[in-house]
């Protein structure tokens, strides 16, 4: 099995690169694109406003887009940028009356939606350009000391989410007896703790992360709130939420299960776990893919399940490695059938994560010149020579085990015993996870063995002693005397106890290094472990890395998305429920615009064009040709006057009819209809 597996996923990964070759352009991460005026242009008279068309959905604030006049001093009228359509990735703000000649300077800062915030500025010039004193804040989202602590606690939510999946499933599907170890209890346990307090660390560092920078508004409620209302920070929420199931799952794992002996109720117990643990692990993995890359862009319904799918298999596989690492250096005897179990779960594992790996890859990168001639493209190959490494280390752990396996007669286990064809004596297995000892602890060996023999001889009595005792001879008393036991030192029980441990420990190390077989299993698995850690490192940074696609693309000056080139249907809808401030109008887009799967984004906005915060709004499409219909759109509030709905329906391209209901207070509400043609 070893043999092939090299051949096969150098197959697949030849097979996917060329996919990559022609493949068209996937979204994630947002990238300027296009502004109105544009960068660097010069216009004779004074635009009413600056627009700014992203490659993909962007939510803003009221400071998202600022421009500055030659002398520094804001331009625009200071309010919360309006949204133009185009799927939430076109805003503009308004410029102030009577703006002089000069150059003007556009800084924008807002969150693109795969969470990560982008920033950068441009300069335009009315009448001509002159020198400008205006200045751009150095400290950019995401950076500085905030935006260092937010990658390092990504990093240990990656790191805590592989370590307690893995070592959970390793201990669940390969090594039953691993639930009643300590140092497994631990890895695990230590694994939930980092989990939890990673994820505690984002929720509070996400305002200043994708804001202001500050340090200082890590704990400040209203920032805090305004996370509460996104969907990262929804997803944040929610990973704190399945922790808490996990908890639950890990003191059943380590508890009631570590102790069940009846082989039926264990049997029982290990499919509830399985069950429990498995939709647990899928929750967790989906707080990552609805809110990151996967969540956004090309075939998002497809790409969020294969992105569960590829870190469901990241964990099995090197979560449940560090596992075996721990079990083989610090836990008792693995069962060599646990070893080989691993093996095939880590086979498994390796192929599902080369085949969604390449999947992902096509959606961000998407040609070949992305792949050599971007960030984010170098980082990947980066990553796939790295995991390449890997993967021939994996080779080489499953030969050591297959020579494990070949032992003539051997049924035994792996660990510090060392021999596995008999069964550790009483002492060895009381001291089992004693570290190992150097070459002054063997010395202690020969004291432990002179005093065990003089306690022996002193307490042995005499030859002839007994029959004295029967015949009443005067010796009887004294030789009784002599039998009857003298009072324990306890301190220097102790010090026999650690003379002891000391030799078990002596001994188990000397088996170990004399058996080859086993040394070159650890140290494969050691450096399997090592290289997991660098791929992990390198995964954390590619997500924070803007996609090749997005990158050549705004490098190209593409002059609005890619999605908007596959032709979203737009459409204004006037309403007037009434009421107070009851009349606007609500702006749909229909994105790709054609039968099968559509994302819809709705904006509400009053008589003066902007965002207008309604208690309710329902969107419901008709085919009447064909009878289809109403199909109701699920709506989500994104932010104020914005809702969308993904995943949209549209099961054939026709004249479809759009009703809208607007409620504007408990008793003004009106629904109102436009045709449109879809596909």
């Amino acid at each position: 099995m070893a043999a092939r597996l090299l051949p096969v996923l150098l197959a697949v990964l030849l097979a996917g690169l060329a996919v990559l070759a022609g493949a068209g352009s996937a979204g994630a991460h947002a990238a300027l694109t296009g502004s109105d005026p544009q960068q660097d242009s010069v216009v004779e008279q004074a635009p009413k406003e600056v627009s700014l068309t992203f490659s993909e959905q962007i939510a803003v604030d009221e400071d998202a887009i600022r421009v500055l006049d030659p002398a520094g001093n804001r331009a625009d009228t200071e309010e919360t940028p309006r949204s133009l359509g185009s799927g939430g990735a076109q805003y503009a703000v308004k410029l102030r009356a009577g703006l002089p000649d000069g150059t003007f300077t556009v800084a924008y800062q807002v969150v693109s939606a795969d969470s990560h915030p982008v920033a950068g500025a441009f300069t335009f010039s009315i009448g001509a350009p002159s020198e400008t004193s205006a200045a751009v804040p150095d400290q950019a989202s995401g950076g500085g000391a905030v935006g260092a602590l937010y990658g390092i606690a990504r990093y240990l939510s990656y790191a805590g989410f592989t370590l307690l999946v893995g070592g959970a499933a390793f201990v669940l599907a390969c090594w039953p007896r691993g639930a009643g170890v300590r140092p497994m209890q631990r890895l695990v346990a230590f694994s939930w703790v980092g989990l939890t307090a990673a994820t505690l660390a984002m929720l509070l560092l996400r305002g200043p992360y994708a804001g202001s920078g500050r340090l200082g508004d890590v704990f400040d409620l209203e920032v805090l709130g305004g996370v509460l209302e996104t969907k990262t920070g929804a997803a944040l929420v929610s990973r704190l939420l399945l922790l808490a199931a996990a908890a639950l799952f890990v003191a059943v794992l380590f508890g009631a299960y570590a102790r069940r002996e009846d082989p039926k109720e264990r049997r029982d117990l290990t499919f509830g776990l399985a069950i429990g643990g498995t939709v647990v692990a899928a929750g967790l993995a989906a707080t990552w893919a609805m809110s990151e890359h996967a969540s956004t862009g090309l075939q998002a319904g497809i790409a969020m399940p294969v992105d569960v799918l590829h870190l469901l298999a990241v964990a099995a596989w090197l979560g449940g490695l560090t596992a075996l690492l721990v079990a083989l250096y610090r836990g008792p005897a693995v069962e060599r059938a646990a070893v080989r179990r691993f093996s095939r779960v880590a086979f498994g594992s390796v192929v599902v994560l080369a085949l969604t790996g390449l999947y992902q890859s096509w959606r961000q990168v998407g040609s070949w010149s992305a792949l050599t001639g971007t960030s984010y493209g170098q980082l990947l190959l980066v990553k796939i020579g790295l995991v390449a490494l890997l993967v021939a280390v994996a080779g080489l752990s499953r030969r050591w085990t297959g020579r494990l396996g070949e032992a003539p007669g051997d049924t035994g286990a792996l660990g510090p015993e060392g021999e596995g064809a008999s069964a550790p004596n009483s002492t060895e297995a009381a001291t089992d996870s004693a570290p190992d000892s150097g070459d002054g602890e063997r010395s202690e060996v020969v004291v432990a063995t002179a005093e065990a023999s003089e306690r022996a001889e002193a307490e042995r009595p005499a030859a002839g002693q007994g029959a004295e005792a029967e015949a009443g001879a005067p010796g009887a008393e004294s030789a009784a005397t002599a039998r009857v036991p003298v009072q324990a030192d306890p301190a220097r029980e102790a010090q026999l106890r650690r003379q002891r441990e000391a030799a078990s420990a002596a001994t188990r190390k000397k088996r170990r290094d004399g058996d080859p077989e086993r040394s070159g299993l650890r140290r494969s698995v050691l450096l399997e472990a090592g290289i997991a850690v660098v791929v992990l490192a390198v995964t954390t940074v590619l997500t924070t890395t803007e996609p090749g696609r997005t990158e050549e693309e705004a490098a190209a000056g593409t002059s609005a998305p890619a999605a908007q080139q596959q032709g979203p249907v737009s459409l204004t809808v006037p309403f007037d429920t009434g009421g107070k401030d009851g009349k606007g109008a609500v702006l749909l887009d229909v994105d790709p615009g054609r039968s099968g799967d559509n994302a819809l984004h709705v904006y509400v906005q009053d008589a003066g064009k902007e965002p207008l915060d309604v208690p309710e709004v329902k969107v419901a499409l008709t085919l009447k040709a064909q009878e289809l219909g109403p199909l109701a759109a699920p709506l989500e509030r994104i932010s104020e006057g914005h809702w969308s709905a993904t995943g949209v329906q549209i099961p054939l391209a026709g004249s479809w009819t759009v009703a809208v209901t607007v409620r504007t207070s408990d008793i003004d509400q009106v629904t109102v209809s436009k045709n449109v043609r879809i596909g």
